[in-house]
């Protein structure tokens, strides 16, 4: 690696050391990010496919639950509107 000199106040070298430089500047940060959350080591992607796992079940859980929320709200107005028509029609006795 060339060291990089100074022009016009900037510093300059060649752009394919500057991009391994900047590969392996994202490396060390992603790494030590992974460490800074736990998920660093032999295990690291066991717990990640767990997690997808956990998130996946969860957004399923949203999902049923948002399903049964519509289908108990559309039943109780059918209900409704069966009564209302029960009643106006006057089905069960009561005729006048």
């Amino acid at each position: 690696m060339t060291p990089p000199n100074l022009q016009d106040g900037m510093v300059v070298m060649p752009r394919d050391e500057f991009e391994e430089l900047l590969s392996r500047a994202a490396e060390r940060g992603a790494k030590r990010a992974l460490a800074d959350v736990g998920l660093d080591g032999e295990d690291a992607a066991h717990d990640i496919r767990e997690l997808r796992s956990l998130l996946e079940a969860f957004n399923a859980a949203k999902h049923t639950a948002w399903q049964t929320l519509v289908r108990i709200t559309t039943t109780g107005l059918i209900l409704a509107l069966m009564a209302g028509a029960v009643i106006k029609l006057k089905v069960f006795g009561g005729g006048q």
